[in-house]
């Protein structure tokens, strides 16, 4: 069986994800998210709100189960916030708390969770963070969001330097999936310019039908997945160089 572990499964790229891993056979998902969307024998839903620390603390044991029978295991650090768009100056401190617990420190604790737990098996394992172009530009009024997305990078960067160090085999990888029609883009449109300087822009994306479509884009995403990894392949990467 090959085992996936999916946060934010409950909707959005997530959600596509989880249905595009499960529409193979000999898969199982484990969905991490608050509320359970999909329903499927191979479908395992575990709630947990990433913004808690304490929970996520509790329950990490509950998301990176021991498999006997696994031939693969994967983790997709999906679920993230765009938190409240704004400028620097302009925000309530736990703002960036928020944004923060949910984009770096849940996903970072996952990552060790998973690396301690199957740090010492043979078998193909992989974590994919999904990331954004943000983490790569200064986008005004989404200080938290892109600075959190570099950090991920980053730590994305850390981690798959420690295993080739070790030997481990294990790949570890940093997505940015694109401009996606999502509710978090509905959040967007919604911003003015006075907070968000390139709101036309983004309202332009969705009038102009130039968003991606989250089961397309998982749909090559879990291609990719299941390729072996190619010889000098980045770290950090760009759906549309999958």
């Amino acid at each position: 069986m090959h085992y996936y572990i999916i946060t934010g499964a409950s909707r959005g790229l997530g959600k596509a994800l989880a249905e595009a891993v499960l529409r193979q056979s000999n898969t199982s998902v484990i969905g991490v998210s608050r509320h359970a969307t999909i329903e499927h024998a191979r479908y395992h839903h575990q709630p947990l709100d990433l913004s808690d620390m304490l929970a996520v603390q509790n329950n990490l044991h509950k998301v990176v189960p021991r498999w006997p029978d696994a031939e693969s295991i994967t983790l997709i650090n999906n679920a993230a916030v765009l938190g409240e768009i704004g400028y620097l100056g302009e925000h309530q401190n736990e703002h960036f708390e928020f944004v923060f617990d949910v984009n770096v420190v849940a996903p970072a604790m996952l990552m060790n969770t998973f690396l301690s737990a199957y740090g010492g098996l043979t078998i193909p394992r992989t974590i994919l963070n999904i990331s954004s172009g943000a983490a790569q530009r200064a986008v005004d009024g989404w200080g938290a969001y892109s600075a959190s997305k570099a950090a991920l990078d980053a730590l994305t960067r850390t981690a798959q330097k420690e295993q080739d160090l070790r030997g481990s085999n294990i790949r570890i990888r940093s997505l940015a999936p694109g401009i996606l029609d999502t509710t978090m883009q509905e959040h967007i449109r919604h911003a003015d310019a006075h907070s968000f300087s390139e709101a036309a822009k983004f309202r332009a994306f969705h009038a102009e039908s130039k968003l991606a479509k989250p089961d397309e884009v998982a749909e090559k995403i879990v291609a990719w997945l299941q390729r072996p990894a190619r010889v000098g392949e980045d770290v950090v990467l760009r759906v549309d160089t999958l």
